[in-house]
């Protein structure tokens, strides 16, 4: 396994838990060797004082790590510097979780949103990085020498340029599968929430399948799909990638048509890992929030407080009181035990959104057959009688299903009384 060296600048009087980089450093495949803290006004030069920099130096050169990594955002100067002083590669957070969506990148689309997010990251850093290149070849700036500024800055925006337009057709294929769905009776639910939740299991519990589901960060790169039956409706639950923490904006908009599955939903369910301590839950339930509150439409949330069974009943309860104000129709759920999902389903049928109700007259042939055959697969039918010739339907469904119905069927058009 390759080893890591971690390091983060942490505020006076606090403890500085490095939890968080350490999952992430070994969702991507580094073994931990050690982990180095300061709190003190960084030094431009090396994000950390000079006298903390020789020390991870000293560190490197004594456990031979793969890589240095820093919790904070670094610039090209403060790694080339550090590169220099320490003889190995050195990276901060953002390209740690480029490396794990890379590793984890199967699909043309999530290898496009991964490299999207990298060339956005490197773009602003790109004169500099080449100007530090010609200066001697270090650790992480492999082949930058031969480059001249403008050459790759201009090669970069190209390259964003052809992505985001191969991204924007694959967004607009997207969207006219979704609008075919809603057209079909399908209701949108979206599976949402901090990485490591339970995502995942969850949606395994509810539809009775398998897709994978690990105890690491960010096992869900691109959205998987699977039909869910609530009652007599239909609708289709989406597992998506989880949000982090200080998560720039950039990698956000690179992963816009993965998101979208999320903001374009009727109705999300937010997971949260009920099991961490209430203060986690917080920030990680605030994180979730800051992701999506912009962009999602005025759909309902259900807050999905998971991983229960980790924890005592005193411990829910205070759990709940601390995310009173975050927490938008929780339900207790253990997605691996099973307990609370029945109650999470009624709460997901009391808000998908209302249908409307319809009487439909058709004629007994066997074009009426045809199309009540056609309903009961894509509305809710309450009732049928046949009458003589006709036969009449108490449906409920979308207003998008009762206009297919009407265009469908042109000659019983005047007898659909919404």
């Amino acid at each position: 396994m390759k080893g890591a060296i971690l390091v983060k600048r942490i505020d006076k009087g606090t403890e500085g838990g490095m939890e968080e980089l350490e999952e992430l450093a070994r969702s991507a495949g580094y073994e931990v060797l050690a982990k180095v803290t300061q709190a003190r006004t960084p030094d431009k030069a090396y994000a950390i004082g000079r006298g903390k920099a020789e020390e991870v130096a000293a560190l490197v050169e004594e456990l031979k790590p793969e890589k240095v990594i820093f919790d904070e955002r670094l610039s090209a100067v403060q790694v080339y510097n550090l590169s220099k002083l320490c003889k190995v590669e050195v990276i901060d957070r953002f390209n740690l979780i480029l490396e794990i969506f890379a590793n984890r990148a199967r699909t043309r689309e999530a290898k496009l949103q991964v490299e999207l997010a990298r060339l956005i990251y490197e773009r602003p850093k790109a004169r500099m990085k080449v100007t530090l290149a010609k200066r001697g070849e270090q650790p992480g700036f492999r082949g930058l020498g031969r480059y001249q500024a403008d050459v790759y800055e201009s090669e970069i925006t190209g390259r964003i340029a052809k992505i985001q337009a191969e991204l924007e057709v694959i967004r607009k294929r997207q969207h006219e599968t979704r609008k075919q769905r809603k057209e079909k009776g399908f209701d949108l639910v979206a599976l949402a929430g901090y990485t490591n939740a339970g995502k995942s299991t969850l949606m395994n519990a509810l539809v009775g399948e398998s897709v994978a589901a690990k105890d690491q960060l960010f096992t869900t790169l691109v959205p998987t799909t699977r039909l869910l039956e609530i009652g007599q409706r239909r609708a289709l639950l989406t597992d998506t990638v989880g949000f982090i923490k200080d998560l720039p904006h950039f990698m956000v908009e690179a992963f816009r048509s993965t998101l979208e599955e999320i903001y374009l939903a009727d109705l999300i369910i937010l997971v949260v890992d009920a099991s961490e301590p209430p203060e986690a839950l917080v920030e990680k339930l605030v994180t979730c929030h800051d992701t999506l509150w912009d962009e999602m439409g005025p759909v309902p949330v259900i807050t999905a407080l998971n991983k229960c069974d980790l924890i005592s009943r005193e411990e829910l309860e205070e759990r709940k009181r601390a995310i009173v104000h975050l927490a938008p129709h929780p339900v207790a759920i253990s997605a691996k035990t099973g307990e609370g999902l029945d109650e999470l389903k009624k709460k997901v049928g009391k808000y998908l959104p209302k249908w409307t109700f319809a009487e439909v007259v058709l004629p007994h042939t066997e074009e009426g057959l045809s199309t009540l055959s056609w309903l009961h697969d894509n509305a809710v039918v309450h009732h049928v009688k046949y009458d003589g010739g006709h036969i009449k339907v108490s449906v409920e469904a979308r207003e998008s299903v009762l206009e297919r119905l009407a265009k469908r069927f042109e000659a019983i058009k005047d007898a659909v009384k919404p």
